[in-house]
């Protein structure tokens, strides 16, 4: 039956924030994703998730990795004129480095007007807002359920998939019932529809449905891949998640993908850790921490070509129960340096890790018989069956010396084909759909020697993006691809970043295409809108379409067929 959309609640859960709102709602609710669970035995030692660091960073070659990476930056900083022709004054990082150490902090008010938590009646948990100002003094650990968009599974405290699974019903359902203002027993007159990572585990998003249905007790779910947006053309989607940077050249994880079905890969980056030893250093609440972060970020992230010299700058701490401090600081090159990085990777010094994922196959599902392993088995058995069939006809025939040979033609390109099925249906490095699966084998494994060429390697967002496009089937489906790309998430919130990375668009995609393609249009702010909120407001959209209706899985269905509902009804590849 048709359900007004104010009964329909749309759920973004990201690594850092949680957005959640009525489909009818302009903007959405966003509230830290993290919950606070009080120790059931006194004494034991506090645990809390780190932030976003990588063992990478600290390797023996990592320094000079990163030095190699500013090399790079650095000169393609000074190749680039002012808008006004003059040169850059080069400024030496001992200028500010050595102004920074002499300055001292002076004293704003002799009261933050920040307070701790107040856990004197023993809260069994705390979400949101009161987790972040929870004492590091108090027994209560701390959890990031979701960790680069994935589940935050670990071998610590509250690391295992059950426990994760349950501080997201906790936060979830505490959102709803504080900021939405439905009661927990009222949600059966709801539907959900749930915002999914663009590479996801199908154990996690099985898992994720079934605590919606069957716990939280919605009527009935949807889900969509965050990166995919509702849209009336066809265009290259770029996500970056939040970006909180965190002294200079911060990134997190950054998902580039075709909208149309072709390729979707994720290159990680990393958070240096300078907030997070000052955190440690004077004992700074999460929230404290997070918006210096936030501040830092957008006085480093400045992509504007006429930036030069030293410039004077200044962020404030608010430390709970003390007074309120204001720091001064300089910055050169750094605010050029901080979002360049997001185009020479190698300026992170991230040593030994794998710097890129991608969707790969299933392992399988018990509760799914007729999983994709299944449909190759089968698909294989009809296509012998097939073959076997025309081979005894063209047998039958006058003629059957070149009925055999092909025969033997045919058998060849059998045992070629596999590997077609395999890469289609793998999802990892390509995904096949619509009219395009009748791609030639030579075009199909042309894409999948491209895709795992760079396979593990860090990329710029610049090549990353060049590389997805490079992955399509036709070059027609190329030249639209660069015509619209388009930037979800606010990772790109820079000055001047959709000019700048138009540029370099343009100045590296191939000569044959920069010949038909009539203009490469890069979008950071569609309509104006916050580029961070794009993807929850495409789910809201997604509810008011009538092509919805065919889309829900309802609670009685799910408890009968289980994860089969989603092979039939998901919005995407299952």
């Amino acid at each position: 039956q048709q359900i007004q959309s104010n009964f329909i609640v749309v759920i973004h859960p990201g690594s850092t924030t949680l957005r959640i709102g009525r489909a009818t709602d302009t903007l959405p609710v966003g509230t830290p994703h993290i919950i606070a669970r009080r120790q059931k035995h006194q004494g034991q030692p506090v645990y809390k998730d780190s932030w976003l660091l990588r063992d990478g960073l600290n390797k023996p070659e990592s320094t000079e990795q990163r030095q190699n990476g500013l090399k790079m930056v650095d000169q393609a900083i000074w190749s680039k004129k002012m808008s006004n022709g003059a040169r850059r004054i080069p400024v030496s990082p001992d200028q500010s480095r050595s102004y920074n150490r002499q300055m001292r902090p002076a004293i704003l008010d002799h009261s933050s007007g920040n307070k701790w938590t107040n856990t004197s009646h023993h809260p069994e948990y705390l979400v949101g807002e009161e987790a972040l100002y929870v004492n590091p003094l108090d027994c209560y650990n701390i959890h990031w359920p979701i960790r680069r968009g994935q589940l935050n599974l670990h071998p610590g405290p509250g690391g295992s998939l059950t426990a994760v699974l349950a501080d997201l019903e906790v936060i979830w359902s505490h959102v709803i019932q504080k900021y939405l203002e439905i009661p927990l027993k009222d949600l059966k007159y709801y539907r959900c529809i749930l915002l999914i990572p663009d590479i996801y585990n199908k154990q996690h998003v099985k898992e994720l449905v079934h605590m919606i249905l069957m716990k939280m007790g919605f009527s009935g779910l949807t889900s969509k891949p965050a990166l995919w947006q509702v849209t009336h053309a066809l265009c290259l989607l770029v996500k970056r998640p939040n970006l909180s940077l965190q002294y200079k050249a911060v990134v997190p994880n950054l998902s580039v993908g075709i909208a149309h079905s072709y390729s979707q890969q994720t290159v990680v980056g990393a958070k240096h850790p300078a907030a997070k030893k000052r955190q440690r250093k004077e004992a700074l609440p999460l929230k404290c921490c997070r918006e210096m972060a936030m501040l830092l970020g957008g006085i480093l992230a400045g992509g504007s070509q006429d930036i030069s010299g030293l410039q004077d700058h200044e962020f404030q701490i608010r430390h709970p129960d003390s007074p309120a401090l204001l720091y001064q600081f300089r910055l050169g090159d750094e605010k050029l340096q901080a979002p360049m990085a997001l185009f020479y990777p190698a300026t992170f010094g991230i040593v030994g890790q794998k710097m890129t994922s991608l969707q790969h196959r299933s392992q399988g599902d018990p509760e799914d018989p007729h999983d994709e392993h299944y449909l190759l088995a089968t698909q294989s058995k009809q296509e012998q069956s097939a073959k076997a069939t025309a081979d005894r006809k063209s047998m039958s025939k006058p003629g059957g010396f070149e009925g055999d040979l092909r025969g033997q033609s045919s058998d060849i390109s059998e045992r070629m084909y596999p590997q077609e099925v395999e890469l289609g249906s793998s999802q990892s490095d390509c995904i096949i759909a619509g009219n395009e699966s009748e791609e030639p084998l030579a075009a199909h494994m042309s894409r999948k020697t491209a895709i795992s060429q760079f396979e593990g390697k860090a990329l710029g967002l610049d090549k990353a993006i060049l590389h997805s496009i490079d992955c399509c089937a036709s070059d027609d489906t190329k030249k639209k691809m660069y015509s619209s790309i388009l930037v979800v998430g606010g990772g790109l919130m820079f000055h001047k970043a959709q000019e700048f990375l138009q540029h370099r668009i343009l100045n590296k995609m191939p000569p044959s295409f920069r010949r038909v393609v009539e203009n490469v249009e890069v979008i950071t702010r569609p309509k104006d809108m916050d580029p961070r909120l794009i993807a929850w407001k495409g789910g809201a959209v997604l509810a008011c379409l009538d092509t919805t209706q065919e889309l829900w899985i309802y609670q009685r269905e799910w408890q009968r067929f289980g994860v089969r509902m989603l092979r039939e009804r998901a919005a995407f590849v299952w």
